[in-house]
């Protein structure tokens, strides 16, 4: 099954002549005039929504060029050591480099609600602070203090196993992933996949398409799912396929720190 994306992103309305640029809007505007009924919709009823252009062309040669960068990283992990896939990505260290900080922040307040609302609906007792400052002191003090968010490198022939997220008791229920290139220019193949299992129907695959600078918000394990007698729990899983040629970076966004 292939997905559609769907535009998320609304601009306020404005005097200026023709298409806004995606810089027109700071960062934390541009996140704010997202869509997010629709994506908790689409999120609730799918596992994934797609935030279409959230990051500007430069923005993302800038964040893959941190890849260079070995004092930004607290730890760098060759997948085929243990049996991930084939492909490098790296953890970054504290603090976080500024538009990744912001991303952060900024997504987790949008997001809290949502991750709220998901384990009232799944019956499960943690609930999330409105801001991301409050929730990383709940981690630190569960001993969870080292920071999570990575930037991957794959080349031709690399790829990652279906996995999730998890690094320790606090985990956040959804995270986010940038495409920092183009496929069809920088590199071909490599598409984000995410399977489901579910105990109550056949379980299903999703390839989900996205262009240079799209966000992707997905269940890092779990989402609700409606029945008869309310909802059930629905695992999801991530991974990505060969990369056929070229080279491509993402940026991953995970909201809780690992033990």
């Amino acid at each position: 099954m292939i997905m559609t994306t769907q535009t998320l992103f609304t601009l306020p309305e404005t005097s200026l002549p023709g298409p806004l640029p995606v810089d027109y809007l700071s960062l934390e505007d541009r996140i704010e005039h997202s869509a997010w009924n629709t994506l908790e919709t689409q999120l609730t009823r799918e596992g994934l929504a797609v935030l279409p252009g959230l990051l500007s062309p430069a923005q993302c040669r800038q964040t893959a060029d941190l890849f260079l960068e070995e004092d930004l990283f607290r730890s760098r992990i060759v997948m085929e050591r243990y049996a991930f896939g084939r492909g490098v990505y790296k953890y970054f260290r504290y603090p976080l480099p500024d538009l990744v900080g912001r991303l952060r922040e900024s997504l987790y307040s949008h997001l809290a609600p949502i991750a709220n609302r998901w384990h009232t609906a799944m019956r499960i007792g943690e609930r999330f602070p409105a801001t991301h400052a409050e929730f990383r002191e709940i981690c630190n003090r569960a001993g969870q203090p080292r920071p999570t968010p990575l930037l991957l490198r794959y080349q031709a022939g690399d790829y990652c196993c279906l996995h999730q997220d998890l690094y320790g008791d606090h985990v956040f229920p959804l995270q986010v992933v940038f495409l920092l290139d183009q496929p069809g220019r920088d590199f071909e193949g490599g598409e984000l996949l995410l399977t489901e299992s579910d105990p109550k129907r056949p379980g299903r695959a999703e390839v989900v398409p996205l262009g240079q600078g799209d966000a992707v918000v997905f269940a890092v394990n779990h989402r609700p799912v409606r029945s008869a007698r309310g909802f059930y729990r629905a695992n999801l899983r991530h991974g990505v396929s060969r990369l056929l040629a070229g080279q491509r970076h993402t940026l991953g966004i995970i909201f809780h720190d690992a033990k």
